[in-house]
């Protein structure tokens, strides 16, 4: 049987011999998620101490436990409704829908009782995890896109998706900005210049501050998309991401000039993101303004917006109450909250929809106002 990153270079060989250079979202959308050879799409990606990459839910349990003291509130806040979807997107292997199901059934048994949590998957290996992880709950229930999700009052969360998404890398020469673009040379792929591949990459490109010559980033267009499907799906309620990013300010500061598109292996950064193809994952940070603008766009409004470390300080009041506390569970609050481990490099975005609420919600009890903090006030 072929290897996965050479039969996934054939591949993009192939493609780039009859197209010519590929805009580097084709690159990543294969690497990633190519059905057979793609990182994410074969369900070779490993999690935690003995694959590539940590992530909240390697900490343990206390992670779902604490979101679903969240959504329960978010329920509370909605008028406790008789039928409430939780919708999670990039659920992995199904870890965190277990422990979130286990932690509703036995703080939040009423809303456990109405609550039907449907699982966004494409890839059918992760869909047969996820079943083995949840012993097939009568809860939960799949769909292969946002598009076959039925319109729904609830919560949609994500953790770690949006990273993953495909991004345009453009670089700045000659005062004008060009898109990189994936080509061969020899038996090496490599980043050729070009011009822009669209008028959306053009347009959000006009949003960017003044940046000099030889500076690098990324553009996510496909996290547009994502929140426009998103936002015809859900008829009312809240938008929980999860995610390393900044705000627009922060995402393209003058310093930062070669982005924040990073390829990770075995715990290690890889110096080549175009080396080895569907064994290595990659990753770019959000870019949570314009994210913002184009959920306000969709009728959403932000609700909150702040480090996950403020965000877990919050939710913590209501789980360590002053009872006997499992000294585990202290170990994995004090590493999702640890301002120099996921403590500050996550940020936590709310966006809600017809929720009407008085006072905010507890996990943004101590965060600033979202729209100033994003640069939009």
């Amino acid at each position: 049987m072929p290897e996965f990153p050479s039969r996934l270079i054939d591949l993009l060989r192939e493609d780039i011999a009859c197209r010519g250079p590929i805009p580097f979202p084709d690159f990543m959308a294969a690497a990633l998620y190519h059905p057979e050879f793609g990182y994410y799409g074969s369900g070779r990606a490993r999690i935690g101490r003995k694959g590539d990459f940590f992530t909240n839910v390697s900490v343990g349990a206390l992670f779902g436990k604490l979101l679903a003291r969240q959504c329960a509130e978010m329920w509370e806040r909605l008028g406790r409704p008789a039928v409430f979807s939780l919708v999670e997107q990039g659920a992995n292997r199904g870890d965190f829908a277990r422990d979130a199901l286990g932690a509703l059934e036995k703080f939040a048994p009423e809303c456990s009782a109405a609550t039907t949590y449907w699982i966004i998957e494409p890839i059918p290996a992760l869909r047969t995890e996820q079943a083995a992880t949840l012993a097939i709950s009568e809860k939960v229930r799949w769909a292969a896109s946002l598009e076959e999700l039925p319109h729904f009052t609830g919560v949609h969360f994500s953790n770690e998706l949006i990273d993953a998404l495909p991004v345009h890398r453009v670089a700045r020469a000659g005062g004008l900005w060009t898109e990189q673009y994936v080509d061969v040379r020899g038996e090496r792929l490599v980043f050729v210049s070009g011009p822009l591949s669209s008028a959306a990459l053009e347009a959000r490109l006009s949003l960017l501050p003044p940046l000099p010559d030889g500076y690098q980033t990324e553009i996510c267009l496909a996290a547009l998309d994502w929140i426009d499907a998103l936002a015809g799906r859900l008829e009312r309620g809240f938008v929980l991401v999860i995610d390393y990013g900044f705000s627009r300010g922060e995402y393209y500061r003058p310093e930062r000039t070669d982005g924040t598109l990073s390829a990770y292996a075995g715990h290690r950064r890889e110096s080549d993101p175009l080396a080895r193809p569907g064994e290595i994952d990659l990753t770019a940070h959000v870019e949570f303004t314009s994210l913002v603008e184009r959920a306000e766009e969709n009728g959403l409004r932000a609700l909150g917006f702040t480090d996950q470390h403020h965000f877990m300080v919050g939710l913590g009041k209501s789980h360590f109450t002053g009872e006997a506390t499992a000294p585990r569970e202290i170990n994995a609050f004090k590493t999702l909250m640890h301002p120099n481990l996921m403590g500050r490099s996550f940020k936590v975005l709310c966006l809600e929809k017809g929720a009407r609420l008085e006072k905010t919600l507890a996990g943004f009890e101590f965060a600033q106002p979202p729209r100033a903090a994003l640069g939009l006030d």
